[in-house]
């Protein structure tokens, strides 16, 4: 299905709430308002298979600028907010779009970005909020549907985090068939997860730009049920919105859980939770031990699933599964998971690599007499450059990120088991742990922390840290010095951009 046929049979029915006012599109409108946007954007100068870039905070707009591409053959393509000029500009580069949609708020930084980006064409503007003459709402209510414009599927333009260096594009083609003919997107996850076509109600409390949160949009909406997006993610806003709307599905990222969490008893208690039947998270490792604290709060209702936006490959994990094999992220679905040393050689079980996808038909590694083997350039294999281990039964643990290992007097050091060691420390808001220049060893361990509320940054705290690690590590996994800082440089998923904490401690000429 797509909003047009879910409009035919139910269009009272809310595709989409912002979370904090209640503000709605019924199925209705967003058939209506996606069809006039479609021939609005074709009026701008957008023809089928050109891109629609949007940068918006979470709005309702972001269920009808996607329909408005994803029934008129464009593609959208979704940006993060946040970004500087400079940083958006490479993005702008890279969509080459024919229109960018975007907000008042933003649109400094707009053309900012296109100006550094300086692309053969200037792309047309919609602004949503008016400023400048340029108003998204007057140039919708002022265009009508257009029966002859073909409604044939769009295609999506998404961006990697670039926690470690330039966002990189992927970019999913448009489709020449109707888009109530697609398949509903990621069907088998979605099945794992209990969605139907019976209403179900997703809370995204992440931004929408995001790879995950929009792929369910687009499902969710397939399906004919509604999403309720969260302006911007609150802790207890979260809870009150589950309640509020009967919301009967949810997806997260763990530092969520983490301030789920410190909410107080009472107000934990205070929400009626009943109607949550599934929890999925993503995108960012998540601390054994609050998944752990989650499921007795929650209940057997929590699954994870790991994969990259570039859609090499994925797994999954149950709350059943995942109490049997605790910290995992799952067994491959659909694709198989290797784990490869640096030269491409396979690692058996238990040993640490690179995590490598490969999808259904894809060719076999041409290895050289010593098991070397160039999997980049082999069909149908794909990374993205995390690190992980397998066990016997094929579950997926992952340990880092590949140029994230910290190797200290030869011995390799994992930063994701300290750092979901120290993200329990009630002192503790937020942590990274990295490596650092060592004139002995090469490089030391060092935590970077965001003190919790209430806690005293300092020698003390620095001392405690430590000591609680050696409690429960290794020594030489232990950090031997811990920094205090404000805040830590995450993505809106929750990742660590590592770069620019690497350029606090390393030589411009070493980083």
């Amino acid at each position: 299905m797509y909003p047009g046929s879910v409009a035919a049979t139910v269009p009272d029915r809310p595709a989409v709430i912002l979370a904090e006012t209640g503000e709605a599109r019924s199925y209705a409108e967003l058939d209506d308002r996606s069809a006039r946007l479609a021939a609005l954007l074709r009026a701008r100068g957008a023809a089928p298979g050109d891109t629609v870039l949007l940068l918006l905070e979470n709005d309702l707009r972001w269920a009808e600028v996607p329909w408005a591409c994803w029934r008129s053959g464009l593609v959208l393509g979704a940006a993060n907010r946040h970004l500087t000029a400079g940083e958006l500009a490479p993005i702008v580069e890279d969509a080459t779009p024919a229109v960018v949609v975007t907000s008042a708020a933003l649109l400094d930084t707009v053309r900012a970005a296109i100006r550094l980006a300086a692309p053969a064409r200037e792309p047309a503007l919609l602004v949503v909020g008016s400023r400048d003459g340029l108003d998204y709402e007057a140039a919708l209510a002022g265009t009508a549907r257009d029966p002859e414009l073909p409604e044939t599927a769009g295609g999506r333009l998404l961006f990697s985090s670039g926690t470690t260096g330039r966002p990189k594009p992927f970019r999913v083609p448009p489709q020449a068939v109707h888009p109530d003919a697609l398949p509903v997107r990621s069907a088998g996850l979605m099945r794992s997860l209990g969605f139907d076509d019976t209403g179900d109600v997703l809370l995204v409390p992440g931004p929408a730009y995001h790879a995950g949160p929009l792929g369910f949009l687009q499902s969710v909406h397939q399906l004919g049920g509604t999403v309720v997006l969260m302006e911007r993610f609150d802790a207890e806003g979260a809870l009150a919105a589950i309640e509020r709307y009967g919301v009967t599905h949810s997806q997260w990222v763990p530092t969520m859980f983490v301030r789920l969490l410190r909410l107080p008893a009472e107000v934990r208690r205070r929400y009626d939770l009943s109607t949550h039947r599934v929890a999925v998270h993503a995108a960012a490792p998540c601390p054994p031990e609050v998944k752990r604290a989650m499921l007795d709060w929650w209940g057997p209702m929590i699954h994870e699933y790991y994969g990259a936006s570039e859609g090499y490959g994925r797994t999954t994990i149950g709350p059943e599964e995942w109490l049997a094999h605790p910290g995992s992220v799952g067994r491959s679905v659909e694709s198989t998971v290797h784990i490869a040393d640096p030269e491409g050689r396979p690692l058996p079980p238990g040993e640490v690599g690179e995590v490598w996808f490969a999808k259904p038909g894809a060719d076999l590694p041409r290895r050289a007499d010593d098991g070397t083997a160039d999997l980049a350039a082999t069909r149908g294999w794909g990374a993205v450059g995390d690190l992980g281990r397998l066990d016997e039964d094929g579950y997926l643990y992952l340990t880092g990120r590949r140029g994230q290992t910290i190797v200290s007097g030869g011995v390799n050091v994992y930063p994701r088991e300290i750092e979901d060691l120290l993200a329990l420390h009630p002192a503790v808001a937020d942590v990274a742990v990295l490596g650092v220049p060592d004139p002995e060893f090469g490089e030391q361990v060092k935590a970077v922390v965001v003190p919790a509320p209430g806690a005293t940054p300092g020698p003390g705290l620095e001392a405690e840290l430590i000591a609680y690690c050696r409690d429960r590590l290794a020594r030489f996994k232990c950090p031997r010095s811990v920094d205090f800082v404000d805040h830590l440089p995450r993505s809106d998923a929750g990742k660590i951009r590592l770069q620019p904490l690497r350029d606090r401690y390393w030589p411009v000429e070493t980083a």
